[in-house]
């Protein structure tokens, strides 16, 4: 598989060599299929090359929809999904990576995640660890996992995950957990890095004194 290309991104390589474009388009709580694939169909059209889904999220197959149709290059798209935890254990989390294949129409994902830290998700990690060395998924990575949680995985793996997902915005910024995965090579990835449109935050004195200051 050659080596992706994100034509005007700018990128953050991963503790395993692997590029990533920066700045990614999301689908949580877009339920709506149809609505879904459009949403990941613009976002295309107007240069998001990183698209995150999940199997939680119940809209995996209008991603596969909306990326197949897209008419750019899969070697010029990056692709997220999650292992949900109902799906932790070896062998329930190999089933379910398939399924997760088979809803995006896709013969491989660029990262897999294990989206919360419950449950068996070291039997989850071992599957996501042998689909990596089989070349299946590109990078494995975690999501909303705690310092204690990471060592936890770190005591039983053979792969340190690249990165962790995690809720981080002004407000809520966990930085103990961000200075433990800078130590440990791994990137801090926020999700609804605006706190998830709370209007609290982009009211915010400070942000707007911010965006008043670069504008």
């Amino acid at each position: 598989m050659k080596e992706k290309t994100y034509t005007g991104q700018p990128v953050i390589t991963l503790n395993n060599g692997i590029t990533i474009p920066a700045l990614g388009f999301g689908v949580w709580q877009v339920e709506d299929l149809k609505e879904c694939e459009n949403a990941v169909t613009k976002a295309i059209e107007v240069g998001y090359r990183m698209i995150d889904t999940a199997s939680i999220y119940l809209n995996e197959t209008a991603v596969g929809n909306a990326v197949n149709n897209s008419g750019v290059g899969r070697d010029s798209l990056f692709i997220t999904s999650k292992l949900w935890v109902q799906d932790h254990g070896y062998e329930k989390a190999k089933s379910a990576f398939q399924r997760t294949l088979d809803r995006l129409q896709m013969d491989y994902l660029d990262m897999y995640l294990i989206h919360w830290p419950f449950g068996d998700f070291l039997g989850g990690w071992k599957a996501l660890e042998e689909l990596y060395h089989e070349g299946r998924i590109k990078a494995i990575g975690v999501c909303n996992f705690t310092v204690e949680k990471m060592e936890e995985l770190k005591a039983n793996s053979t792969i340190i995950p690249v990165i962790n997902q995690i809720e981080l915005h002004p407000l809520f910024q966990q930085k103990e957990l961000q200075v433990y995965n800078q130590k440990n090579n791994i990137i801090t990835q926020p999700w609804s890095p605006l706190g998830n449109g709370n209007a609290g935050l982009l009211d915010h004195e400070k942000l707007r004194a911010c965006l008043n200051f670069i504008q």
